[in-house]
């Protein structure tokens, strides 16, 4: 293989595809590793596609208002996901990492905490068994004051020593139970930092970002896209908070408890997009306001939660890992502003077309995310495992679990090509009653579908990536290939990563 410059690669850098195939036979074994990952992926995989479906149910809605409002809805929709993404993917992913790792050693010194308070249990009842039983034996006369002063002394010093003990102990338990973790309080503090922030600028240069996005001064899009996206970002830092919090929990292995919050969160959202858009009359207003509620209504749920595991101040100010977020999260902005960019492109293109492209491009983009999240599960769960594997050296089974995510990533991937494929086809006609709308849905259809591969295995590398705590590569590779710069040499480095924990065996 040449890269660019013409020059060949070494023979040892060659893409090991067979990958895929090691210990194929196990990929639908539901041995303890799928188990873990599984356990892991599905909660995961549900939250994170549970607001991609939100935005589409409220697209569904929107679209009833006509292709005006739904076009209006795109554009700030669009807008408001591209700055959130910005924030949102390197907190989230970073916070995974760092707190899995964290975690991990916390709960090995724990266990060597435990051990060691078993050893000294034993070692103060075998000591105890060594002191005579002073009150039984009958004292010799001869014994003087002065020696039933020196045995008094080792009796009262054996129980002093007991005492000590217990104390020690006593208090060792007394750590047991909300955890101290520095990188969760420092992902809260980045949460709200940035929350407010992206609400400012959302607010105060909503109309501007419009126009960026290519919409005119004259566009009948641009009065309702503008109230819309000025009244969203108002959320903004309860989105942020709480994908910060579902990424400490995704640190601690803990997928389901998030995923009960959002579901019912989002659930609050479409019981009351009708009340508001329809029944109350407030249209764009009312998508826009019921969304931020939910919103609300998940951040505080879910920190409530926190609260009873964490300790969210930190002991000391010293302890909280600003500089280690600062330094992979501009790593990682990079990588976001590369994939988003693309995104945003599309839509702005889409806006310039005109509201009867653009309506029925939000659909297809919604679909897409939707979809292509899915794989986001198996992603989080090599990632956590990946970073709790590294922690504890265990490379075999990073190793393993680099490879079964893999192969399942491959598997899911074929599945939501069809999926996609048959409901984008025959559902297209309820996100709208133009037929134009309709029309162009189903003309998308074969590009939102055929992706489906690509995406889910983008997804899952980043995630195994993120759990070897490579976010320099991560960045880079996707930059490059943003840039069309030596595609052959990025997919060998992706698989270089899953090389090198192989050699740690």
């Amino acid at each position: 293989m040449e890269n660019n410059n013409g020059t060949s690669h070494n023979n040892n850098k060659r893409i090991p595809f067979l990958v895929f195939f090691k210990d194929a036979r196990l990929i639908f074994k539901l041995d303890a590793l799928s188990r873990e990952i599984l356990g892991i992926a599905f909660p995961a995989a549900l939250a994170v596609v549970a607001d991609p479906i939100a935005s589409l149910i409220d697209t569904t809605f929107i679209g009833h208002l006509g292709p005006v409002e739904l076009a209006a809805a795109g554009v700030a929709i669009a807008l408001f996901n591209q700055a959130s993404r910005i924030t949102i993917f390197p907190l989230v992913s970073i916070t995974t990492s760092f707190v899995a790792e964290e975690d991990t050693i916390q709960n090995m010194n724990t266990k060597k905490t435990e051990n060691d308070d078993t050893k000294l249990k034993q070692a103060t009842v075998s000591k105890d068994h060594m002191v005579p039983d002073i009150e039984n034996v009958e004292a010799p006369k001869q014994v003087t004051d002065e020696s039933n002063n020196v045995v008094a002394k080792i009796v009262t010093g054996s129980m002093d020593t007991n005492n000590e003990n217990e104390k020690v102990m006593t208090k060792r338990k007394q750590k047991v139970g909300k955890k101290i973790i520095a990188s969760a309080s420092t992902a809260l503090l980045f949460g709200t930092i940035l929350g407010l922030l992206q609400t400012a600028i959302l607010s105060f240069a909503a109309k501007p970002l419009l126009y960026a996005m290519g919409l005119k001064h004259d566009s009948p899009m641009l009065d309702p896209a503008e109230k819309y996206l000025r009244l969203r970002s108002i959320g903004s830092p309860a989105v942020l908070l709480s994908l910060a919090m579902q990424g400490i929990f995704r640190g601690f292995k803990d997928t389901t408890t998030p995923l009960y919050v959002i579901v019912s969160g989002y659930a609050f959202n479409v019981l009351l997009d009708p009340i508001l858009i329809f029944y109350m009359k407030l249209g764009l207003k009312g998508a826009a306001m019921a969304h931020i509620i939910s919103q609300y209504l998940m951040a505080t749920t879910l920190l409530l939660l926190l609260m009873r595991r964490v300790h969210l101040l930190p002991p000391s100010m010293k302890d909280l890992q600003i500089f280690r977020f600062l330094k992979n999260g501009g790593l990682l902005l990079i990588r976001v502003v590369s994939v988003t960019f693309c995104m945003t492109l599309a839509a702005s293109l889409a806006a310039r077309l005109g509201p009867i492209p653009m309506a029925a491009f939000q659909p297809g983009l919604q679909i897409w995310l939707a979809s292509s999240l899915l794989a986001d599960g198996l992603a989080v769960a090599v990632q956590t495992i990946l970073a709790s594997s590294f922690a504890e050296k265990d490379y075999k089974k990073a190793t393993a679990a680099a490879t079964r995510t893999l192969q399942m990533t491959f598997v899911l991937g074929i599945g939501l090509s069809f999926a996609v494929a048959v409901g984008l086809y025959f559902g297209a006609g309820i996100f709208s009653k133009n037929v134009t709308v309709v029309q162009l849905i189903k003309i998308s259809m074969p590009f939102v579908a055929a992706t489906q591969p690509i995406n889910a295995l983008a997804f899952v590398f980043d995630g195994v990536n993120y759990g070897a705590n490579d976010f320099a590569y991560s960045a880079y590779s996707l930059a490059r290939w943003e840039l069309g710069q030596d595609h052959g040499t990025i997919l060998e480095k992706d698989y270089d990563v899953i090389r090198d924990v192989m050699k740690k065996e």
